[in-house]
């Protein structure tokens, strides 16, 4: 498809337009309180993969209102007794899940320990998920997807949930033994992106050992623009909500202003690589630019930052090529 988004020009200096809630902070701060309030309870069971190189584990851990979350966890089986890995925490793209045993184990191959969350009541498109939502408003009002679940209230929004279950996987992650706890890095791809950037933002001042984010074409930005210029994903779930619900605009975007990257992505202070892709009519190039550029602007030090701009592709982004990038920058960043 052409480029229908801003010039690139544009986009280099694209700002949101929308202002944080006054209470950011502070809602955020009693919510991952709230969730401290229950025992992590990570469990790592090991498990059969049939590959000789990786050794895996079941992972369990309390994530939002203690729900039992899953994951897995590979680590390189030629790794040495004692020594703690640097460990990459994974977030799922949208309606997937933590998938197959033996599904992605690239991160282990190359050296570290991956953890990979599951998306509670996700799996169910793509990757095969094994977490419920048990939340009451899955069964309220919405359109059919998870984007307007509980979006009547700020509180009981669904990724307010997820969100909180992201900043306690790097919780459960860091609670293994072989795992350095000082040397976590975030990444995902679309809504994977997104929950990264999140769990980056969240993790700022509450919690110690992230040390970069790489967000690949991520979701959940700029949430005003996305509404209204994305042409396809799970951003038209909320176009077609408000298309029946014509009275409930504002107060959608009130509920959504305290979950949008955006704002998260301005509270992060490590250094980040992100991609983006020209042509991607799902997480458009404006909204992702909008994150980047916001990025680490309310931290006292403006941490480093780079994107990569992938000019003709679609919602693809760079695949191979930003991994290989990815495991550069990895390497780079270890080597000091």
């Amino acid at each position: 498809m052409p480029l229908f988004d801003m010039p690139v020009d544009q986009l280099r200096s694209y700002t949101s337009s929308i202002i944080e809630p006054a209470d950011f902070d502070s809602f955020w701060d009693a919510t991952i309180a709230e969730a401290r309030e229950f025992p992590l309870n990570a469990s790592f069971i090991p498990t059969e993969n049939l590959l000789t190189v990786i050794d895996s584990f079941d992972v369990s851990f309390a994530g939002f209102d203690g729900a039992p979350i899953k994951g897995w966890l590979h680590l390189p089986a030629n790794r040495t007794t004692g020594e703690k890995l640097p460990v990459v925490v994974q977030y799922i793209g949208y309606s997937g899940g933590r998938g197959l045993i033996q599904q992605d184990t690239g991160w282990a191959q190359a050296g570290y320990a991956q953890f990979i969350m599951d998306t509670r009541g996700q799996g169910y498109g793509g990757l095969l998920g094994d977490t419920p939502d048990p939340h009451p408003s899955a069964g309220d009002v919405a359109y059919p997807g998870l984007m307007t679940r509980g979006i009547a209230s700020r509180d009981s929004y669904y990724y307010r949930r997820v969100y909180v279950d992201t900043f306690r996987a790097i919780e459960a992650a860091q609670s293994h033994p072989d795992i350095d706890a000082a040397k976590v890095i975030l990444t995902g791809i679309s809504q994977g992106g997104g929950l990264a950037i999140a769990a980056a933002g969240l993790a700022a001042g509450r919690l110690d050992g992230v040390i970069a984010l790489m967000p690949d074409v991520p979701f959940l930005q700029d949430f005003p623009r996305s509404i209204d210029v994305a042409a396809r994903g799970p951003y038209p779930e909320i176009a077609h909500f408000l298309n029946r619900h014509r009275t409930a605009y504002e107060s959608v975007l009130d509920v959504l202003n305290y979950y949008d990257g955006v704002h998260l992505a301005a509270r992060c202070t490590v250094p980040a690589l992100y991609s983006c892709a020209g042509m991607d009519d799902i997480c458009p190039p404006s909204t992702v630019h909008a994150s980047f550029n916001n990025y680490g602007t309310a931290a006292a030090q403006q941490p480093a930052k780079e994107l990569e701009y992938y000019r003709f592709n679609n919602h693809e982004g760079g695949q191979e090529h930003h991994r290989l990038r990815q495991l550069h920058y990895v390497a780079d960043l270890l080597a000091g």
